[in-house]
């Protein structure tokens, strides 16, 4: 192993671990406090401990590990390292760190615990692992079963706030499924940051104007694909380029100030990689 890599997976190893603190932090001075839960293997082992009463770094452990036993033998090798030690160590924090009860206003616990939660989990997944064992089993599950990870994992979130109804009652659930969207939303923005990227479909009868500002003036590359009206039956160019958030703000508005008739379609992007999508097109 060069050096370099070495480097590279003790850097990742540390992020996860300073991912882990947040996300601690998040659930035992906000969540926890409140009796909210997230969703996942950490949300029904939190949704035990407030029934049983059982502490909760030990369930964290206990509950995701099958999950890591079955996982280390089928996905790549140092994830299931790294996730090993993401849940180990999730529970250490939880079980032996106290973290200061920081308010009891409910709306501010859901919002800010998911913050933190979102963040601290957001920070491990970008860096190669996972901090619940929900993922492992949903991919299991979604190849036996042929349907997707995500459609598994809500359905099983879902299972857990209607359970936590009963248990904590409608008002807790309510703010838990608050504090699992702030995650959600946090977790996203961490992993993606600003540059999450987006597909613009562009149609329009000024399609050489658009392509050539795009290229010479926004300095983004451009694919044109031959396209025929589907009610007009006339052949013409749809244009697509691979842009960011905030670009794609700037470069709609470019758009219609070329052609108001212009027809866009934005399709998020999960990952793009390669070609000319992070560095701009030399003049």
């Amino acid at each position: 192993m060069s050096k370099n890599n070495l480097l590279n997976i003790l850097g990742s190893f540390s992020l996860i671990t300073f991912g882990v603190l947040v996300e601690s932090f998040g659930i035992k001075s906000f969540l926890l406090p409140n009796e909210f839960i997230d969703g996942g293997i950490t949300g029904i082992s939190m949704l035990i401990h407030f029934t049983t009463h059982i502490d909760l770094g030990l369930l964290i452990i206990i509950l995701n590990t099958p999950f890591l036993i079955f996982g280390y033998f089928s996905i790549s090798r140092l994830f299931m390292i790294k996730s090993i030690f993401a849940i180990l160590l999730l529970g250490f924090f939880v079980f032996f760190i106290n973290f200061p009860t920081i308010t009891h206003d409910k709306l501010l616990s859901a919002a800010f615990g998911g913050f933190f939660l979102g963040a601290g989990v957001g920070l491990v997944v970008k860096n190669g692992g996972i901090s619940d064992g929900t993922e492992l089993m949903a991919v299991v599950l979604g190849k036996q079963l042929s349907v997707t990870v995500g459609n598994i994992i809500l359905f099983l979130n879902i299972l857990i706030f209607i359970s936590a109804s009963f248990f904590l009652g409608i008002d807790k659930a309510l703010y838990s499924i608050l504090a699992y969207f702030s995650a959600y939303k946090t977790m996203d923005f961490v992993i993606y940051g600003i540059e999450e990227y987006n597909n613009m479909i562009i149609i329009s009868d000024k399609s050489q104007e658009i392509k050539d500002m795009i290229i010479h003036e926004f300095k983004k590359g451009v694919t044109v694909y031959k396209t025929y009206g589907g009610f007009t039956g006339s052949e013409q160019e749809s244009l697509s380029c691979v842009v960011t958030r905030l670009e794609m703000i700037k470069l709609k508005k470019l758009i219609f100030d070329m052609d108001e008739g212009a027809f866009i379609i934005v399709h998020p992007i999960s990952q793009a990689t390669g070609g000319i999508i992070t560095k701009h097109i030399k003049a």
